[in-house]
């Protein structure tokens, strides 16, 4: 394929070619004119001979034959034992009494020479894909997180001192065993398919009402970065099948949709978002209450839209996706 520095490009060899055989020029006089060599002037007043114009595009570099290419059947079997067996090349080239590098070339060469690259449940390659645009698909779920009592949870402080927290935190009902009741901080939670940019609020239940007002602000908080919602995707959630949700989207202009039933990979985005909330707010440091951790939330996720560089945009933080937008690097 002809580069941006080539010397000849298929129209110049074209025009080259007919000098030679159309106008009689001599090859040297023609390569000189065009400042290629001897050489390269007949290959391509040859080519012209034989092929015409369409002889002037570059021919693929692949051999006719490559006899020492392994054999189809062969690769089926390296692909299957892959897939259903999850093995690695050095298991797989004893199985089949092949070189191992061969086995792994055979892998690379199906693009599934890493198991993260397979889906554990269906054994089938892992099928990526992004939205073209800020806006036309976002991702929307709820995570769960017990609350802190006052003193700091177990996970930093140790069951025992834990215990002792949960005991003497005031106000809470109690359980059969005198145990207080800590309840759960329901984390609803809002990606944008396309920039990553994420929206999250806390509430204590995730029922259809919280969940439509959470989607009403976060579309008004998306606009307001010059975004406009065109579809939701969710889980199958009893909110998220609601009439009231169905509703509120018709309202708003969105479209909604829900993923395949037993199938979070599906909302895969959004999974791997609540994985990096897990680790980088809710247990990333000692929090004295559930008040400390609330109020943290706010600036982590600053951090997470302005600052923390994100590896499946380039290792850019998801706000460099919203162009044009003013103080997008506050």
């Amino acid at each position: 394929m002809s580069h941006a520095s080539a010397a000849l490009t298929p129209k110049a060899r074209l025009s080259l070619a007919k000098l030679i055989v159309d106008e009689g020029w001599s090859v040297a006089a023609a390569a000189k004119m065009y400042m290629v060599s001897w050489p390269t002037a007949n290959r391509w007043s040859d080519r012209y001979r034989v092929h015409g114009k369409d002889g002037m595009i570059d021919k693929p570099s692949r051999p006719r034959t490559s006899p020492n290419r392994t054999p189809q059947a062969v690769v089926k079997k390296i692909v299957a034992l892959r897939w259903r067996k999850r093995l690695g090349p050095v298991q797989i080239a004893h199985r089949l009494g092949l070189a191992a590098s061969t086995v792994h070339a055979v892998l690379v060469r199906c693009r599934i020479n890493r198991l993260r690259h397979i889906d554990r449940v269906t054994r089938e390659p892992i099928r990526r894909y992004e939205h073209s645009h800020p806006g036309a698909m976002i991702h929307v779920d709820v995570t769960k997180f017990g609350n802190i009592p006052d003193g700091g949870g177990h996970r930093l402080v140790g069951r025992v001192q834990g215990r002792k927290n949960r005991s003497a935190t005031p106000d809470k009902p109690r359980n059969a065993h005198r145990n207080p009741k800590m309840g759960t901080a329901f984390v609803h939670t809002v990606i944008d398919d396309h920039s990553r940019i994420a929206y999250a609020e806390i509430h204590d239940d995730e029922k259809s009402v919280t969940a439509i007002g959470v989607l009403e602000r976060a579309a008004a908080w998306f606009a307001d970065r010059g975004v406009t919602v065109e579809r939701v995707l969710s889980d199958n959630g009893s909110a998220y099948r609601s009439h009231a949700w169905r509703d509120k989207c018709a309202e708003l202009g969105i479209t909604p949709k829900r993923t395949r039933p037993y199938r979070p990979q599906t909302n895969g985005k959004i999974e791997r978002f609540h994985r990096t909330l897990n680790d980088g707010w809710a247990y990333a440091r000692f929090y004295a209450n559930e008040t400390a951790r609330r109020e943290a939330l706010s600036g982590w996720v600053h951090e997470y839209n302005h600052h923390r560089p994100h590896t499946a945009i380039g290792n850019q933080p998801p706000i460099s996706r919203l162009t044009n937008l003013a103080g997008q690097y506050s």
